[in-house]
């Protein structure tokens, strides 16, 4: 019996078991949702298509059908921004379901609704940053363009500009540093302003005046059939272009943009398709506006979740807002969130025992919140104990970690959300370095053990 504690190194484990390959060949499947699925939308998008290619109906044609049994696989689609996935169990759901929820959307631009202009000979978009940003991160770099734009005769037109290697991209520009003397005397959150974050999108004029918006808008015009006022009904965000990069000479990492969360979201997907029947429900939820509080009729305070299990409970013939209740409060879930990575160039900041290092696996964090633990979900020791037991039964390799020093400062996930329900409730996913800029960075074997730990999770823990 080994009575000290030391985290593993999961390299170490997977190359005395010859089973490097599998973790690069998942990474790769990783690294191509990844590419697709850099909105809220287009990853609901491609969730949507995955399942369906996994044999899953919608929620609509489920209802259709006036009523479900175990082994039914749907999906419901919330307003093309969020998406749960249900494996129906063998008891009825009012006894508790097992759930890995995460969120899909990630830190990035948003055009506001009026965003066209052109100074100085330059056309430009206003923007308003949405999520915790640092703002100068997002300066000097290719950037797209992505979103819907709805039409004034109620045409819904995606858009999708700088991702193809024949398309033009964006930028936001930076001073010279030979003019930055200013800037530098600045503090780093102060040295770039919201109302800076001006993308640089194009410069030759028409006759007319203002004509450098003119050609601008007749471009767009051509192409997608706007006018300027289409941008009032439109949603554009503007997101890092390129694909995802294996990192590092050894190719164990890879570096791209919006890991949080779809790093956990991936692993939460596949692991359910990999299940054909179970003794209870299981549940992939994918919420939206977890950046910016998770308010909103698309985030994880709205009561679509909610809606959904009252929808699944009256399609199993016997409806009571009582069963709705105790299917919440007897479930138990996964939070799937990243957390913080140990980095060595800024090691101040954590506390070294209860950091989670990249390599070492899947994280548990018992909490998350700021300082004394405000905001936070806070786990039961007793869950923890049958999660643990779950992940060492089935060789994941895990690791526990928090977001920091205690006064550092902190962050939050959907997991008290889920936990006011009265469910069991644990944050699990990935470290993550740079977490928040344009470009992040993640272990493929961290990656790989999230998916096995997922996938145990949905296959053993107990209700």
């Amino acid at each position: 019996m080994e009575i000290k504690y030391e985290a593993k190194n999961a390299w170490k484990i997977h190359m005395d078991n010859n089973s490097v390959k599998e973790v690069m060949n998942y990474s790769k499947g990783y690294m191509d949702f990844l590419f697709k699925s850099k909105t809220e939308r287009s990853c609901a998008k491609e969730i949507i298509k995955q399942a369906k290619e996994n044999g899953y109906i919608s929620l609509e044609e489920a209802i259709s059908k006036g009523s479900i049994k175990a082994g039914d696989k749907i999906y419901a689609n919330n307003k093309d921004k969020g998406v749960c996935l249900f494996l129906i169990g063998k008891n009825t759901i009012e006894n508790g379901m097992r759930i890995i929820g995460s969120h899909i959307d990630s830190p990035r631009l948003d055009l506001k609704a009026n965003p066209l202009y052109e100074e100085a000979n330059l056309g430009l978009f206003k923007t308003h940053y949405y999520g915790g940003i640092k703002k100068y991160q997002w300066l000097s770099l290719p950037l797209a363009l992505s979103g819907v734009v709805i039409l004034k005769d109620g045409r819904k037109i995606d858009i999708c500009i700088g991702e193809d290697e024949t398309d033009p991209v964006f930028c936001i520009t930076d001073i010279l540093p030979h003019l930055a003397s200013d800037q530098n005397q600045k503090k780093i959150s102060e040295a770039i302003k919201g109302e800076d974050l001006n993308l640089l999108i194009g410069s030759i004029p028409t006759e007319e005046k203002d004509g450098i918006v003119y050609n601008v808008l007749n471009i767009l015009n051509e192409k997608y059939n706007m006018v300027e006022e289409d941008f009032l009904s439109a949603e554009l965000q503007v997101v890092p272009a390129g694909k995802p990069r294996d990192l590092g000479l050894d190719k164990s990492m890879v570096l791209a943009y919006g890991h949080d969360d779809k790093v956990c979201t991936y692993a939460a997907i596949t692991s359910i398709f990999d299940i054909e029947e179970s003794d209870y429900t299981l549940v992939t939820l994918c919420a939206d506006k977890e950046e910016v509080g998770s308010n909103g009729n698309t985030g994880m305070q709205s009561r679509f979740f909610e809606n959904i299990v009252a929808e699944l409970i009256e399609l199993e013939g016997s409806y009571s807002d009582l069963k709705i209740k105790r299917a919440l409060s007897k479930s138990k879930v996964l939070s799937a969130d990243v957390s913080a990575g140990y980095d060595p160039n800024f090691s101040s900041a954590y506390d070294k025992r209860n950091s989670a290092y990249m390599g070492s696996g899947v994280v548990l964090i018992k909490y998350t919140g700021a300082r004394g633990k405000s905001g936070c979900n806070d786990a039961n020791a007793e869950f923890l104990a049958e999660v643990r037991n779950v992940f060492n039964n089935e060789n994941v390799v895990w690791q526990t970690g928090e977001l920091g020093k205690v006064d550092q400062g902190g962050g939050g996930t959907i997991a008290y959300m889920l936990a006011n329900y009265g469910a069991e409730v644990v944050d699990c996913g990935v470290g993550v370095l740079s977490m928040h800029a344009p470009y992040e960075v993640i272990s493929k074997v961290d990656l790989y053990e999230m998916y096995k730990g997922y996938r145990a999770f949905f296959n053993q823990i107990k209700l």
